[in-house]
């Protein structure tokens, strides 16, 4: 017997259509439609939906010589109930994609709601009160509808599971939100390893509803100053690199450093640049002469010379451990200022 309004209406319909041979109307069409819209809100499986209608159906055709034009209309009705229900979780997915979208948009903005982040994070699978990294890959222009964004974020999934990791596009440039703990480093290298080559940088672990944008602002802080640097590692650690905010807290000082130590390097033929060169390569050697000649294309002879010249030139020689101190971070520094093209020299 019928359990219910739809079984009622199921009935009906199906007899209606085996006495008129008939095909079933567009408005019954969409009403089996709007069934399996409603059923697929309420969470029902289209399995346990078909099975349903099938089960009410044997009880209708029990006994009966079932015609071509009620299989027709049993063909259509069931195909109609899977459309409705395939479109409903289709939009129940753009509607959870438009939620992760703006959970991980405000879990990298510094202006959000913390309580409000708390209190969403366990939907998406982030316990904000353990310890998190963030991971950024160089490059830029990316949206999360890149086909090659969706086919990094498979794998990833792949790999860790979605309770594990999070990938976003924040003003254009690759993401990964990492738990901080024993599969971290497999996750970032892998993430690492997937963006192609880029360089990526990690923050450091951080808890709490904003520990996530503080993580993100370190390691894109960090990118930015080892693009200035011109570092070749492909992997860097925001941990790595503490020391360059602490020289740009006081932009002045640094600026002045510079100026300072390497502004008679100006007085050079060809100018200091050859010479910032030649210093940085020698510390990139730990100070050992013929690898950092083999770095320039050098001769010992000819680099030797290059050390001498800068020694008469600022009176601060990179062989002596304090002077070399000195040398070292007016290099650093002149790297992240840009100088001596974004610095003009001392008169």
């Amino acid at each position: 017997m019928p359990s219910g309004p739809e079984d009622v209406a199921w009935t009906r319909l199906l007899e209606d259509v085996a006495h008129s041979g008939r095909r079933l109307r567009r408005e019954e069409l969409e009403s089996l439609r709007e069934y399996g819209d409603r059923a697929a809100e309420e969470g029902r499986a289209l399995a346990e939906l078909i099975d349903e209608r099938l089960a009410a159906t044997g009880r209708i055709w029990e006994g009966r010589t079932v015609d071509a034009a009620s299989l027709a209309a049993l063909r259509a009705g069931v195909a109609a109930l899977a459309s409705g229900h395939g479109r409903a979780y289709r939009e129940r997915l753009r509607r959870e994609e438009a939620g992760r979208r703006e959970f991980v948009a405000d879990l990298l903005s510094s202006r959000s709601d913390l309580g409000r982040l708390a209190e969403h994070a366990e939907r998406f699978g982030l316990n904000l009160a353990c310890a998190h990294v963030v991971a950024v890959a160089a490059g830029d222009g990316y949206d999360l509808d890149d086909p090659l964004v969706r086919a990094l974020e498979r794998q990833l999934l792949g790999r860790f599971g979605e309770q594990e990791v999070l990938l976003a596009v924040k003003h254009g440039r690759l993401v990964c939100i990492v738990p901080s703990g024993p599969g971290e480093d497999a996750a970032v290298k892998a993430f690492a390893e997937l963006t192609q080559g880029r360089r990526v940088v990690v923050g450091r672990p951080h808890s709490g509803p904003g520990g996530v944008v503080h993580s993100y602002e370190e390691a894109r802080s960090a990118l930015e100053q080892a693009d200035q640097l011109g570092l070749p590692e492909r992997l860097l650690h925001a941990a790595d690199l503490l020391v360059l905010p602490v020289l740009l807290r006081d932009r002045e000082a640094l600026e002045q450093l510079v100026r300072s130590v390497l502004g008679p390097l100006h007085k050079a033929r060809g100018g200091p640049q050859p010479l910032l060169e030649t210093l940085t390569a020698y510390a990139e050697s730990r100070y050992v002469t013929a690898e950092a000649a083999r770095r320039l294309g050098l001769s010992v002879r000819a680099l030797a010379y290059r050390i001498a010249h800068i020694v008469r030139l600022t009176g601060l020689d990179p062989d002596d451990a304090l002077q070399r101190y000195t040398l070292e971070t007016a290099v650093f520094g002149a790297r992240l200022l840009g100088w001596p093209a974004a610095q003009p020299s001392e008169p």
